[in-house]
């Protein structure tokens, strides 16, 4: 991939979540591809979403909010309708999923597609599903499923919402 070293780097910037960046391609054609570094981000205080930003060199920054349980999914099955799809790609017996598919090396190969679409343009990545699904399972570790809005003062936003009238 043109410029990018392969491979996975996290670091450290909110507490208890690293970020995560990745090496990833964007599919231009059967056989055209464009490297891109993925970077991303989970902020607890924004528990529903992933932050992604995309980056291609001597190119423009695009960054996106995807919901981390349709992003969770999408590794192991088709998730999300519209503007977000993530899905397994297809492994070699022509099946869809994730599982069982290691290079010579020992290493997890399995990837996910990621499309994206706005108004002007859709796009399609391929996505490394073993160290995303670690990464999302750190995110878990902060703020685990079902306990996402837990923190809500409902109250206050009521009354915030309220008081706007």
């Amino acid at each position: 991939m043109s410029g990018h070293r392969p491979g996975a780097r996290a670091n450290r910037t909110t507490p208890g979540v690293p970020d995560l960046t990745l090496d990833i391609e964007r599919v231009l054609g059967l056989s055209a591809r464009q490297a891109v570094r993925a970077g991303f981000r989970y902020d607890p205080e924004h528990p529903l979403v992933v932050s992604v930003e995309l980056r291609v060199d001597g190119g423009p920054c695009v960054r996106w909010r995807i919901g981390r349980d349709l992003l969770r999914r999408g590794l192991s099955a088709r998730s999300g309708l519209g503007d977000v799809q993530v899905r397994p790609s297809e492994r070699a017996d022509g099946t869809e999923g994730a599982e069982g598919t290691e290079g010579a090396d020992g290493t997890d190969r399995a990837t996910a597609w990621l499309r994206l679409v706005s108004a002007d343009t859709a796009a399609l990545f391929e996505l490394p599903v073993a160290p995303l699904a670690k990464w999302l399972a750190h995110t878990y570790e902060a703020v685990p499923a079902g306990h996402e809005l837990a923190a809500v003062d409902w109250d206050t936003i009521t009354t915030g919402l309220l008081d706007a009238r």
